[in-house]
């Protein structure tokens, strides 16, 4: 197994904007592979670049068969759903889910069945409710979920639906997330179990 977090994120309407602010709270040496799949279409797409500008961890768009390694965040590329197999990214055109491709819960579902108790599930601000069903399987799975709170969500749909169908391991405004996320990763790559680690996060 991995020495290190796999961290999902799934994100939509309004969420370049939170992960640039992600990104930017998020420190270098974050044990930590960080996948993401914001909702894009197959529109061009200039995220990777928005998120090494902002902080200090390279952003690139997955190809297939592109190692998992940490210290890196890791795009969906437009029109192409992302999915974790092993220490490996795979990029595909299958059938949209939820009306998106790239979609939210190919994701989650890989990165659950690869990482396990290793990976966390983080669902920002978007519209409708993909990333759900995937967080779902997520936490079955032992990983940890994180979502964000819908009242601090700039579309507040996803993430209440992912409390109502998923649950959360924590319910934390976006300026929680990063330092969050950061515990979670070093926990979790020195095999100490992430127990409540914010007051006031939901457990």
């Amino acid at each position: 197994m991995a020495n290190f977090a796999a961290i999902a994120i799934g994100a939509s309407a309004g969420g370049v904007q939170a992960l640039i602010k992600l990104a930017s709270d998020l420190p270098v040496d974050i044990p930590a592979a960080l996948l993401v799949v914001q909702h894009v279409g197959p529109r061009h797409s200039f995220l990777p670049e928005l998120l090494s500008k902002a902080g200090p961890l390279p952003a690139l768009h997955a190809h297939n068969l592109t190692p998992v390694a940490p210290g890196c965040i890791f795009v969906a590329p437009p029109d192409h759903h992302m999915t974790a197999l092993g220490g490996l990214l795979r990029t595909s055109r299958g059938p949209r889910e939820n009306w998106a491709r790239p979609a939210i819960d190919p994701l989650f579902r890989s990165v659950a069945k690869a990482y396990g108790a290793k990976s966390v599930g983080v669902i920002l601000t978007g519209g409708l409710n993909d990333g759900s069903a995937g967080l779902y399987l997520l936490r079955k799975a032992g990983g940890i979920a994180v979502v964000q709170q819908p009242g601090n969500a700039e579309c507040a749909e996803m993430p209440t639906s992912a409390l109502r169908y998923a649950g959360a391991d924590y319910c934390v405004a976006l300026d929680e997330i990063a330092p969050l996320l950061v515990a979670l990763a070093r926990k979790i790559a020195t095999g100490r179990k992430p127990e409540a680690l914010l007051e006031g996060g939901q457990r």
